[in-house]
């Protein structure tokens, strides 16, 4: 094994690993989302500046239309994962691949697949056990209907990310962060500033998980098939809910864990599917 695809599987272990942190130090901060929302944006926005510097700069129509699906899908998730369990939040959130393939034939023109109608019936089977739990927990409605928001607007993001050119994306996450602290800076002159363990975690969230996951994503994508670093990614919803039942002590429910286990297999069995038999991989960038 050489050594730059030696340390893109690294770096994209790694950016898997911090995005799964979101939800333990999300849950952790005592903030409401709004607040935490506007500090972990602003956070991902200086790092994305000292990264990226002049190529954030770069936009056009589709970056535009990309930070609009991104500034929502950061309020949803976040939100979600205050209101609801972190694996309802983060589970839900990965039904946005079956919508993409839902709208794949429209949008490229291309047939449909019978493992794609597969991986969007299981997915949706598995969807639907998230909601069997509610009905004993109606207090979580809200959260799980944000979290499966957040899958929605996540298909526009990747929709928009897969169609703009490479050296157009990272311009639109970092619009799309500024956006999110315009939309809450209210919340932040309403609450009292951070203590210092609290802002490390903010930080934690902004120049870790948000700022450094996207980064080393994308440089493993240089080095590694889609199927690969997409199969990596998954590390992320699984791992999720575990640091956050270590660190926090929630447990996501049997209902919740199902579900999550039946949509991660059917994304993974898509991915291993269309690799051995068609050798091709419709795939977009996680940014949570």
């Amino acid at each position: 094994m050489d050594n730059k695809r030696t340390y893109a599987i690294i770096a994209t272990v790694v950016a898997a690993i911090l995005w799964s942190t979101g939800g333990l130090f999300i849950k952790l901060l005592p903030q409401d989302a709004f607040t935490i929302l506007f500090y972990r944006s602003l956070y991902a926005a200086l790092i994305f500046l000292l990264i990226f510097r002049k190529s954030l700069f770069k936009f056009n129509r589709l970056s535009l239309i990309s930070c609009l699906f991104y500034a929502p899908l950061l309020i949803s998730f976040v939100t979600a994962t205050k209101l609801t369990t972190a694996a309802n939040a983060i589970f839900l959130q990965y039904t946005a691949p079956a919508f993409v393939l839902i709208l794949e034939p429209y949008l490229i023109r291309s047939k449909i697949k019978k493992i794609n109608i597969f991986t969007v019936v299981v997915c949706f089977m598995g969807m639907a056990l998230f909601f069997v739990e509610q009905f004993s927990k109606p207090d979580n409605w809200l959260g799980i209907w944000l979290a499966l928001a957040s899958g929605l607007v996540l298909t526009g993001l990747l929709v928009t990310q897969k169609m703009n050119k490479p050296e157009f994306q990272p311009g639109a996450v970092f619009l799309g962060n500024i956006l999110v602290c315009v939309i809450t800076l209210p919340w932040f002159f309403k609450s009292p500033l951070p203590t210092i363990l609290e802002n490390n975690y903010l930080m934690i969230l902004g120049f870790g998980q948000l700022g450094m996951g996207y980064f080393l994503f994308i440089y493993g994508q240089k080095y590694l098939p889609a199927i690969e670093s997409s199969l990596i990614a998954m590390l992320e919803p699984i791992l999720n809910p575990v640091w956050v039942f270590i660190g926090y002590g929630e447990n996501p429910g049997w209902w919740a864990i199902s579900g999550g286990i039946i949509i991660i297999f059917a994304l993974t069995f898509r991915l291993w599917w269309i690799e051995i038999k068609e050798k091709k991989v419709f795939s977009g960038i996680p940014v949570l």
